[in-house]
């Protein structure tokens, strides 16, 4: 699992949950974005098979498209499943407090991403 910035709390937290199902989850935090460790991140696809990317901004041009793009061009042989990526819906961010908890992934909309690939 790849998450950034404040993603990397809740990618954690999925694992957790993940692991009292006996799912073992590598989370990788990039840090940066330039340079993005690409080796780091197509050693754990390699390792694991799978790619769940975790991040705040929307799915479409986002950071986990760039992530998806590497791994498709560069470790396509190494994935199971398809790569999935846990973001917001693509629509305006909302103001009011209790719409943006359930606008944004958190470690439950994350570990469901997870249980799919690894069906």
């Amino acid at each position: 699992m790849v998450a950034l910035s404040r993603m990397v709390h809740e990618a954690l937290k999925a694992a957790e949950l993940l692991s009292k199902d006996g799912i073992s989850v590598e989370v990788l935090d990039p840090r940066t974005l330039s340079p993005l460790d690409r080796d780091a991140l197509l050693a754990s696809v390699a390792k694991t098979g799978r790619l769940v990317i975790a991040h705040e901004a929307w799915g479409p041009c986002g950071f986990g498209a760039e992530v998806a793009a590497i791994v498709a061009e560069h470790g396509f042989r190494f994935l199971k499943a398809p790569v999935r990526r846990v973001t917001p819906p693509f629509t305006p961010v909302p103001f009011s407090p209790p719409m943006e908890k359930f606008w944004l992934p958190d470690a439950g909309k994350i570990a469901a991403a997870v249980r799919e690939v690894c069906a």
